[in-house]
Parts: C-alpha cells; structure tokens; sequence
C-alpha cells in the first residue's frame, strides 16, 4: 500500500473487476425492514400520561423546594 503525505490528496480509487459490490456507507447493510409492534392500547396511553404527569409534578415539586 502506497503511503501518503498527511496533507495530500488522496490516490483515486477505481474498481476491481471481479471484486464483489462495495457496501453503502456507515456500518449497516440494507435488510428487510424490522417487524412492526402492535398498536399501543387506551390503557397504555393512559398508564403513560399518568407516568408523565407524576414525574412532572415531581419535578416541580423538587425545584420548587
């Protein structure tokens, strides 16, 4: 491997006949799509804004002190 010097521009890059596809960019490789949840119900919404609201009050009660 050819080195470089650190403030110079990089070699071109061209592809290798044969070689296998080059992978998109980032660290995941395209898949089918994640399996969807069921929807959630009245009671879960209901359990979730009474779990905000206590945490809220919470919160105003501690700054408040």
């Amino acid at each position: 491997m050819d080195e470089r010097l650190p403030e110079g521009r990089l070699p071109p890059a061209y592809p290798i006949v044969g070689a296998r596809l080059p992978q998109p960019d980032g660290d995941r490789v395209p898949g089918p799509p994640p399996p969807t949840g069921a929807p959630l119900t009245r009671r879960q919404y209901a359990y979730g804004i009474a779990i905000a609201v206590v945490v809220l009050l919470l919160f105003v009660v501690g700054v408040l002190r």
